[in-house]
């Protein structure tokens, strides 16, 4: 096994800011649906 240095350490990248991206567009897709059936069928609410 070899032994990192400091700069190559500070040169690896992860992968989860795409995937933070990916689940906002995600979570803001599913948001615009449920305002758009919202607005369209809107249902009473129920006691």
């Amino acid at each position: 096994m070899q032994e990192l240095k400091k700069e190559e350490l500070l040169n690896i990248n992860g992968g989860g800011f795409h995937f933070g991206i990916g689940i906002g567009i995600v979570a803001g897709i599913t948001f615009l649906i449920g305002l758009i059936d919202g607005y369209v069928r809107p249902l009473a609410c129920r006691k």
